[in-house]
């Protein structure tokens, strides 16, 4: 129940703050973009909004290829459940931060463990933030001295950049000095504790530990399977080529005259407002997102940079997380439905072994007739037997217990053999 409330709010927050930003996107031209917008072919309309649930289709793709590695039957159809659950739950919580939780829940529906669901997970981060970052990269040298004078804005663009270098960079100094990383792990929550930081410092120690030790195993997969990243790394380059390349066509589709060269032009800049995001925290970068693509299109779009903003949004978070929401209740409708079909089965299945088993009983209880001239009384005789053998038994002394287990104990032992330290994690490694 807190978990909905949470979620209620998250999604009225988005609704509201993307109100106000678009009132004030849309208020100096507004007749002028609802004219443009009404205009639209309504198949140029539909491909529009049709894009971005295409991009997740090649999320989708990507996880299909990672899949492969942990279940060899794991299909496009499962991959794309996956990404869009991703989609929706990281549009409605604080930083994307609720997308895993939701994959790595559709993953062990689907078949997958959840350590392998999330491995998988990790290294699709690992690969999607190398990709994005050599594209991004590519498309600021290209661009950055065009825009870098055009707008006071574009410094938090690249403030937005070095936060995403420093990311990855120390993705890959922990896979080159892990022991480095889990000496850290050890000593910073004790640090934060002292000032009030970590409430926890031994529980965020091991969680710490864990994810460390999870990223470099995962990165030594990886460097086992070159042709599984590398196709990953092209499902991403789709994908970020895809979604940088969308204010694009919603141009074109509304009518705006752009040359082929301006392609180059809108990517960088959808790129750039990707990169300013990394300051805004509410859910789905709400608010920031539109003041920022106003900002950094007006020059290229002029009066229905509005416009292009309304679709382009439409098209790549609204529609996505819809979508996203009813893919995930679908799924979990139908696994919910299976899961029972299931339970009956067994317990029609323990019923009907109960009856055979009652059967059989029954059948064995039936009395055998006796032959003449037989005797139950016979000193010799079967029952006679078994009378004696039950009163010997009855006087045997019953044996002393050894009483029950000490809990403390075998709790201690338990301990010491699960605990992990800081130096034990390392050396494993």
């Amino acid at each position: 129940m807190q978990a909905t409330k949470k979620y209620v709010f998250n999604i009225l927050l988005i609704v509201a703050v993307t109100a106000v930003a678009m009132y004030f996107a849309l208020r100096d031209n507004f007749s002028l973009i609802m004219s443009s917008l009404a205009r639209m072919n309504i198949f140029s309309l539909l491909f529009v909004l049709a894009w971005g649930l295409a991009i997740n289709v090649v999320i989708g793709w990507g996880y299909k290829i990672l899949g492969r590695h942990y279940r060899k039957d794991y299909t496009l159809k499962e991959g794309v459940v996956v990404a869009f659950t991703g989609t929706f739950f990281a549009g409605i919580t604080p930083s994307a931060t609720g997308g895993q939780f939701g994959q790595i829940y559709v993953l062990k529906k689907q078949g997958v463990s959840y350590s392998d669901g999330a491995s998988l997970l990790w290294a699709d981060f690992i690969i999607y933030q190398t990709v994005m970052m050599i594209y991004v990269t590519i498309l600021f040298a290209l661009r950055f001295t065009h825009y870098v004078n055009l707008n006071a804005w574009f410094w938090i663009v690249a403030a937005g950049y070095l936060v995403n270098v420093v990311v990855i960079l120390a993705l890959y100094t922990m896979a080159l000095f892990p022991k480095a990383y889990i000496w850290l792990s050890g000593k910073l929550p004790v640090l934060l504790s002292k000032i009030h930081l970590v409430k926890n410092p031994e529980h965020q120690m091991q969680v710490w530990m864990d994810q460390v030790t999870g990223f470099t195993d995962q990165i030594r997969t990886l460097s086992k399977n070159r042709k599984i990243v590398l196709k990953a790394a092209l499902a991403n380059f789709a994908r970020l080529t895809m979604y940088y390349a969308l204010p694009y066509i919603v141009a074109l589709a509304i009518g705006i005259r752009l040359s082929p060269f301006d392609l180059i032009d809108t990517m960088a800049l959808a790129s750039f407002v990707t990169m300013a995001n990394s300051f805004v925290p509410l859910p789905g970068a709400s608010g920031g997102t539109e003041v920022f693509f106003t900002m950094l299109f007006q020059n290229m779009l002029g009066s229905l940079t509005g416009a292009v903003l309304l679709l382009w949004r439409f098209s790549s978070y609204y529609i996505p997380v819809i979508g996203g929401a009813l893919v995930f209740m679908i799924f979990k409708n139908r696994c919910t439905a299976r899961e029972e079909q299931e339970k009956i089965a067994r317990v029609a299945d323990s019923l009907e072994g109960a009856n055979a088993a009652s059967a059989s009983c029954s059948d064995a209880d039936q009395p055998k007739e006796k032959d003449d001239g037989e005797d139950d009384d016979e000193p010799g005789s079967r029952s006679s037997s078994v009378s004696s053998a039950a009163k010997e038994e009855k006087e045997k002394p019953l044996p002393k217990s050894a009483g029950p287990a000490n809990p403390a104990a075998t709790f201690e032992i338990r301990e010491n053999e699960t605990a992990k330290t800081p130096d034990a994690v390392a050396e494993s490694i």
